[in-house]
């Protein structure tokens, strides 16, 4: 008898498990199982203070600590593998990985490709010629507005230990750029609605060069990517090009490519398109 694969979801910056419901309901539906991760950090483990409520104490949310300060990429990874392992007691596994989510799966399956039966990027960083912070400088991130996040930044990073942005800002300019940037093909009440989904705090660690994906390791595992089409934080430039370099690096077992078109979280919002992709893909594992 075949078993059923799992799918582990991992998130980006400043997501969590809880972005993920959506997309588990279809999956469900079509008869599958998923397990939606939460990164050290981040869901239940993430830090709300009294100043992020309303009204809202800007100074006092400038320096008030965080439980993400000092969390790495080695600790995500650790963290993913844990859960790899405990979904592999029960047959084959599937990572997927959005946007910043990438870098850890990346590390992960460069360190426990035996934990990974395929690797699933949508929109995500998979690094392999740069480190992930090198790839803005590049000429496929030049649409991207750096600015987007820094108009409602929130205190000093170094001081910090971490990066905080207040998603709860009602400056018009902030929610205008967060609206293209994240979900410019989704209403108001749907973007709105997912950004209170956001938590402030992110990590500042993406990884070094040694995070790269490694043709002896993370070469070894079946890998999809995801375009998304209408993605202005991952342009689809740069998501084809991460696909060339995959390919490659690791000629012989290039990505399997699927296209969705949306935004960089319209495939979350409306779940049903990438549910079918996951599920197609469930049957190549099987």
């Amino acid at each position: 008898m075949q078993q059923q694969p799992t799918f582990v979801l991992v998130h980006g910056a400043f997501a969590n498990s809880f972005s993920f419901a959506p997309l588990q309901a279809e999956l469900g539906l079509l008869g599958h199982r998923s397990v939606a991760v939460d990164l050290p950090g981040h869901g239940f483990g993430a830090t709300y203070t009294r100043a992020y409520q309303a009204p809202q104490d800007p100074e006092a949310l400038a320096t008030a600590p965080g439980s993400i300060k000092g969390v790495t990429l080695a600790d995500n990874a650790a963290h993913v593998t844990g859960v790899l392992e405990r979904a592999k007691r029960n047959g084959p596994v599937i990572l997927v990985a959005h946007s910043r989510g990438g870098a850890t799966a990346t590390a992960v399956a460069n360190a426990r490709p035996d934990l990974i039966d395929r690797i699933v990027y949508v929109s995500a960083w998979c690094p392999v010629a740069l480190d992930v912070g090198d790839y803005y400088a590049e000429p496929e991130m030049a649409t991207v507005d750096p600015a987007s996040l820094a108009l409602a930044a929130v205190g000093n990073p170094a001081e910090l230990g971490l990066l905080r942005v207040n998603f709860r800002t009602a400056d018009p300019d902030a929610l205008a750029a967060f609206k293209a940037a994240f979900l410019a093909d989704g209403t108001d009440e749907e973007f709105l609605t997912f950004l209170n989904t956001f938590q402030p705090d992110e990590n500042l660690d993406v990884g070094t060069s040694a995070d790269r994906a490694r043709a002896d390791t993370w070469g070894r595992i079946p890998k999809t990517y995801v375009r998304l089409t209408d993605d202005t934080s991952m342009p689809l430039v740069m998501q084809d090009r991460l696909i060339r370099e995959g390919d490659a690096l690791t000629p012989d077992n290039p990505y399997d490519v699927r296209t969705l078109p949306g935004s960089h979280l319209k495939w979350l919002v409306d779940p049903a398109p990438a549910a079918r992709v996951l599920a197609e893909l469930a049957d190549l594992v099987r």
